[in-house]
C-alpha cells in the first residue's frame, strides 16, 4: 500500500470537510457550517483508479484576531507542506479570492510540493465564470468542484492518481519491519531502549522529543527485525494540537512502511480515540498488530485486574479482537523480550500460505454444519476455497451468490479460518467469487 499522503489545506467554511467525506465515502468529518468546526484533524485512506493514498483534513480554526489567525493557519499549512506529498488547497467560489487565501498562497508558493487548487461550491454556470477569478493565484493545477454534488472531483483525483506510483506488492526478502505507535508519552522510545540494550533515542518526560522515525537493526538471541520508532514530533513549544497532528502524519507513515504495528498505550490513560483511529487505519491497511499495555508497574492489582483490562481493551477494539496484548513496562525491561517473540509470530502469521487441499479440507465441513442463508428460496453453496497471492492474508470462497453473503457469515468464516489457521494479530479478507 503506497504511503502517498495528500493534505487538505484551506481557511475555514470552504468545504474541506465535506470534500473529504466524498474522498473517504464516508461521514467521518463533522460537517457544519460554523467556522472552526473540525477540531480533530482527520485522516484515512482513499482510493482511485487502483491507486491509494492517505488523506488529511487539516481542519478550520477559530478566528480570534487576523494575526493570529494567519499563524495559526500559517504553522498547520507549513506542517501539511513538509509532511505530506501533495497538498489540495481549497477554496470558496461565493466569496471570491480573500486575503487569507492570499497569504496561503504565498505559503504554499515557496513549496516544492504540487498544490492542487480546488475552487469549492461551483455548481451552476454563474459560478463557473465566477471561479475564474482564482486563476489569479497562479496554480498550474486549477479544479473547479463541488463537494456537496461530487462535480469535478474525479478529475481532479485522476490528477493526483497520476502522481502516485502504482501498489506494487513487496516481497518479502528484507526484515520484518515492526513500528512503535501511540500517543506521545507513553514510553515508544523507552521501549525502543529497553529491546535494544541502548541509549538509542533521547528519553524524556517532554511529549514529543523525538524528531523523526528512527529505525534501528536489531539483531540479538537469534532474532532479526528492523524496529520503527514513530515517536517522530518536532518539539513545538505552543501549540499541542500541532504536535498532535504531525504525530498523526508520523504515525501513518509509519504504519505504511510497517509489516507489524506494536500499538501502545499508557496503562493508566488507556486507549484514547486517537489510538482507535490509528488501529482501525493500520487494520484497514492489513498491517500486523500488538496491542502493548505500557506502565503496567503502575497499576494498582487484584486478582483478575489484567484480565478485565483485557476484556475492556477488546470491547473497544471489536470487531476485530483476535489481538494478542501484553502488559509490560518498558522502563523496568518488564517482557520485553516477549515483544519481540510476539511481534515475530504475528509477522510469520501475516505470511502464512495455506495449501488449497488442506483449506478446503478444513473449511468445507464448517460449511456444512452451518449453511449461508438461503436467497430468494435458493441455497447459496460454496464449493471450493483458495488463498489469494497477497500480503495480506486472502481467502476467496467460490460461491453461486457472491454477492448476497451478508456480514454474519463473512465473519462466522473468518472466526473459523482463524480458529483452524491461527491469524492471531493479522487482519484476514474475504471475498466472494463467482464459481
Amino acid at each position: 500500500m503506497s504511503g502517498f499522503t495528500v493534505a487538505i489545506v484551506g481557511r475555514p467554511n470552504v468545504g474541506k470537510s465535506t470534500f473529504f467525506n466524498r474522498m473517504l465515502e464516508e461521514r467521518k468529518a463533522i460537517v457544519e457550517d460554523t467556522p472552526g468546526v473540525t477540531r480533530d484533524r482527520q485522516y484515512g485512506v482513499s482510493e482511485w483508479n487502483g491507486k491509494t493514498f492517505n488523506i488529511i483534513d487539516t481542519g478550520g480554526f477559530v478566528p480570534y484576531g487576523v494575526e493570529i489567525f494567519e499563524k495559526e493557519i500559517r504553522e498547520q499549512v507549513m506542517i501539511a507542506v513538509e509532511e505530506a506529498n501533495a497538498i489540495i488547497f481549497m477554496t470558496d467560489v461565493t466569496t471570491g479570492v480573500t486575503t487569507l487565501d492570499e497569504a496561503m498562497t504565498n505559503i504554499l508558493r515557496v513549496s516544492k510540493k504540487p498544490v492542487f487548487l480546488a475552487v469549492n461550491k461551483v455548481d451552476n454556470n454563474a459560478r463557473q465564470l465566477d471561479a475564474t477569478e482564482f486563476y489569479s493565484l497562479g496554480f498550474e493545477h486549477t479544479h473547479f468542484l463541488s463537494s456537496m454534488s461530487g462535480s469535478g472531483t474525479g478529475e481532479l483525483l485522476d490528477d493526483i492518481a497520476s502522481l502516485i506510483e502504482a501498489d506494487a506488492e513487496v516481497p518479502d526478502e528484507n526484515l520484518p519491519r515492526i513500528a512503535i505507535i501511540g500517543q506521545p508519552n507513553v514510553g515508544k522510545s523507552s521501549l525502543l531502549n529497553a529491546m535494544v540494550g541502548t541509549e538509542r533515542t533521547i528519553v524524556s518526560e517532554i511529549a514529543g522529543t523525538t524528531r523523526d522515525t528512527i529505525h534501528t537493526h536489531y539483531n540479538l538471541f537469534q532474532k532479526e527485525l528492523i524496529l520503527i520508532d514513530t515517536a517522530g514530533i518536532r518539539r513545538k513549544t505552543k501549540v499541542h494540537e500541532d504536535i498532535e497532528f504531525y504525530s498523526v502524519i508520523r504515525a501513518i507513515k509509519a504504519v505504511d512502511e510497517a509489516d507489524v504495528c506494536l500499538m501502545m498505550i499508557d496503562a493508566e490513560k488507556g486507549i484514547a480515540q486517537q489510538d482507535l483511529n490509528i488501529f482501525s487505519l493500520a487494520v484497514k491497511k492489513g498491517k500486523g498488530i500488538v496491542f502493548l499495555v505500557n506502565k503496567w508497574d503502575t497499576v494498582e492489582k487484584a486478582t483478575n485486574t489484567a484480565k478485565d483490562y483485557e476484556k475492556e481493551l477488546k470491547a473497544r477494539l471489536a470487531p476485530f479482537t483476535d489481538i494478542p496484548v501484553l502488559f509490560i513496562s518498558a522502563k523496568e525491561k518488564t517482557r520485553v523480550f516477549k515483544v519481540v517473540e510476539t511481534a515475530l509470530e504475528v509477522y510469520e502469521s501475516r505470511k502464512r500460505r495455506v495449501q488449497t487441499s488442506v483449506l478446503n479440507e478444513e473449511m468445507l465441513p464448517v460449511i456444512a454444519a452451518y449453511h449461508p442463508p438461503v436467497v430468494r428460496g435458493n441455497a447459496v453453496k460454496i464449493k471450493f476455497i483458495t488463498q489469494l497471492p497477497t500480503a495480506v492474508p486472502s481467502f476467496a470462497f467460490f460461491t453461486n451468490y457472491p454477492d448476497d453473503i451478508k456480514a454474519p457469515y463473512r465473519n462466522y468464516l473468518e472466526n473459523k479460518l482463524r480458529e483452524k489457521f491461527n491469524f492471531k494479530g493479522v487482519p484476514v479478507r474475504i471475498f466472494f467469487r463467482k464459481k
